[in-house]
């Protein structure tokens, strides 16, 4: 995959509409969303924010949006998506958080496009395979709706 290729980038957490960084990062430098689904991934909650995790072959999904940039922002908004994601523009460098990957994407029409996802980084995905906690249904806006289990309410006085 050519480096230059200005594909859509397929956004599945607090890139998605709806979210803060959504607002600050994409809105403005975007001229189409779709709805999409990628295939052979599992999603994970992080620290405010999910991870995608390959799973080849695996029955999950990660649901999202593929994004387009408009053509005057695609350089531009490449760089501060990496930035944003902590990828280093290196494949495999120690220090990236995730990495930039061209995947195949399946839009609500049904019709597939080659997207950029950004993915665990190995010694990320690596962690979460051996203890994360999967987002069930792959779909961080359901997931973060969702209202979780808090701890038991405390004893109330007792009374005769």
């Amino acid at each position: 995959m050519n480096e230059r290729q200005r594909l859509p980038f397929f956004v599945y957490g607090t890139l998605r509409p709806g979210f803060h960084n959504h607002d600050v990062f994409l809105r403005g430098r975007i001229t189409t969303e779709r709805p999409a689904v990628l295939r052979g991934a599992r999603l994970y909650e992080g620290p405010g924010y999910p991870y995608a995790v390959d799973d080849p072959g695996g029955p999950c999904t990660v649901t999202g949006e593929a994004a387009w940039a408009a053509p005057d922002q695609y350089g531009g908004l490449l760089g501060v998506l990496d930035r944003l994601e902590e990828y280093s523009g290196r494949p495999g460098h120690p220090e990236n958080l995730y990495e930039r990957v061209a995947r195949e994407v399946v839009l609500d029409d049904g019709t597939s496009v080659t997207a950029w996802v950004y993915i665990a980084a190995e010694h990320v995905a690596h962690g979460l395979r051996a203890g994360g906690t999967p987002v069930d249904g792959g779909d961080w806006r359901e997931a973060v709706r969702r209202p979780r289990p808090g701890p038991p309410a405390p004893a109330g006085p007792r009374t005769p």
